[in-house]
């Protein structure tokens, strides 16, 4: 009995883990998702020089 208590338990805590690493994740895709949109709204000076190296390099 003693040993399925601990089986129970830690496939429990499996669970709990798992869950909080689905939630991470979806913070973390929310906030890239947020910076995106932020972009396409305004475009930044690092993506104007980018395009200005790479132009460089073509000629």
């Amino acid at each position: 009995m003693y040993a399925y208590e601990l089986s129970q338990m830690r496939s429990a805590e499996l669970i709990r883990e798992a869950e909080r690493e689905r939630q991470a994740r979806e913070v973390v895709r929310g906030r890239r998702a947020a910076r995106r949109e932020a972009a396409a709204e305004h475009e930044t000076h690092t993506a104007r020089l980018r395009r200005l190296r790479s132009s460089a390099r073509a000629a």
